[in-house]
């Protein structure tokens, strides 16, 4: 190899450096502005609110069969100033003392904008569903009490959203406490063969990164 060669492979690897060290210092660059613009911001997460369940239907059947079809509605509350959430794949359910008593419905997705407000008003089906005997003696209590809890699940994905940028994947767990009272009249209402109960009921919320 000649030493005019031999230059000109010297230069291609000064280059090839350079190019490199640009390269990863603009990836650095860039990395170090987002997670500033990140920590600037500190997006708080979605505030959730059970605004009322329509029962219709909710009993026991022998031998510890339990059918509990309802509709609920779900508002959700984006706090941010800056900062935008994609919801995704939301499955709703409800449950007794931590039991499934419906089938998971799907919600549909959505983004939701600075200080937006989404509502959702899905059905909960739970047609003969099993329950465990301590179960049912509990429930039979409640019911025969008046009061019975049940616990309005959401789990689902949510992404947050800077102007152009988009976070990675979270894991979000709602839980929303429905106190359902069958003694007292007035606080419920009576729509055909349903009953509504206005509850607007705070709900908790866990985020975790997926």
């Amino acid at each position: 190899m000649s030493s005019k060669d031999c230059g000109r492979h010297d230069d291609n690897q000064r280059l090839a450096k350079r190019i490199s060290l640009a390269t990863l210092g603009f990836l650095t660059v860039l990395a170090i502005v987002i997670f500033l613009v990140w920590a600037i911001l500190r997006p708080t997460e979605p505030r959730f609110i059970l605004q009322d369940v329509t029962i219709y239907a909710f009993n026991l059947t022998p031998p510890n069969y339990l059918t509990s079809n309802m509709q609920i509605t779900l508002a959700s509350r984006n706090p941010n100033d800056r900062v935008g959430i994609y919801y995704q794949k939301l499955d709703v359910s409800a449950s007794y003392r931590n039991q499934l008593i419906t089938l998971p419905t799907l919600i549909p997705t959505a983004y939701q904008g600075h200080k937006d407000i989404t509502i959702w008003s899905p059905f909960l089906y739970g047609n003969a569903v099993p329950v465990a005997p301590f179960l049912k003696v509990g429930l039979n209590q409640d019911m025969n009490a008046g009061v019975v809890l049940i616990n309005v699940k959401v789990l689902g994905q949510l992404k947050w959203k800077v102007g152009s940028w988009i976070s990675s994947r979270y894991q979000m767990n709602v839980n929303c406490p429905a106190y359902i009272s069958f003694s007292d009249g007035t606080k419920a209402v009576q729509v055909g063969l349903a009953i509504k109960y206005q509850l607007v009921q705070s709900c908790s919320v866990d985020i975790s990164l997926d």
